[in-house]
């Protein structure tokens, strides 16, 4: 799955940085969409066209891809969409579909600016803009995947914890509890302190 979400960052960050919106849904659960169109392009591999699932996310609507990558709809419309507050409705349409387990990645076309979204939490967000930040994929997949099995999915939905947002790499924000922001920058200085020799 780390091939297929370095893929979509990538995407995402090339249609922000043109100032166009996006929607990728990465679909472990099923949630409520409808095609806005007419689905004639067969299900394939998003890593394996990346111009093509480009195009296909610049119509209106939603991406939506399978656990292994294969892009299965497009110029989806997200169904019982819940308000994202301070947001729009791309926001909020990604805010919906990420519950669930669902991981989300969307382009702001206001502020060129890729958000990541798992289990309704705002849990990243990538600035388009910043100087080399398409060389960072591997960097945002790692980081995807530490939250994905850490703290942030242990929280009840119910427990009110502050986030805080957290810069590591130039252009990426974490947003996180400050117990797991100080473990993850534990953890990424041992590995870059063991990666060096000074």
């Amino acid at each position: 799955m780390e091939n297929i979400k370095e893929t979509l960052t990538k995407i995402a960050l090339k249609i922000a940085k043109q100032k166009k919106g996006c929607v990728f849904v990465i679909m472990n659960n099923k949630f409520d969409y409808t095609p806005l169109i007419e689905q004639d392009v067969k299900p394939f591999l998003v890593f394996e066209n990346q111009r093509r699932t480009e195009a296909l996310e610049l119509l209106d609507g939603a991406c939506i891809i399978s656990p292994e990558g294969n892009l299965i709809a497009y110029s989806a419309n997200i169904l019982n969409v819940k308000t994202f507050m301070g947001f729009g409705t791309r926001h909020s349409a990604a805010y919906t579909a990420s519950m669930n387990n669902n991981v989300v990645l969307m382009a702001s076309e206001e502020d060129c600016k890729v958000r990541i979204f798992k289990d309704g939490k705002l849990i990243m967000e990538l600035d388009a803009l910043e100087k080399g930040i398409e060389t960072k994929t591997k960097d945002v997949v790692s980081i995807l995947e530490s939250i994905g099995v850490g703290t942030l999915t242990a929280l009840g939905a119910g427990v009110l914890v502050p986030t805080i947002g957290l810069t590591l790499i130039p252009g990426i924000l974490i947003f996180t509890t400050a117990h797991y922001a100080f473990k993850l920058m534990g953890q990424m200085l041992r590995e870059n302190g063991n990666g060096h020799n000074h």
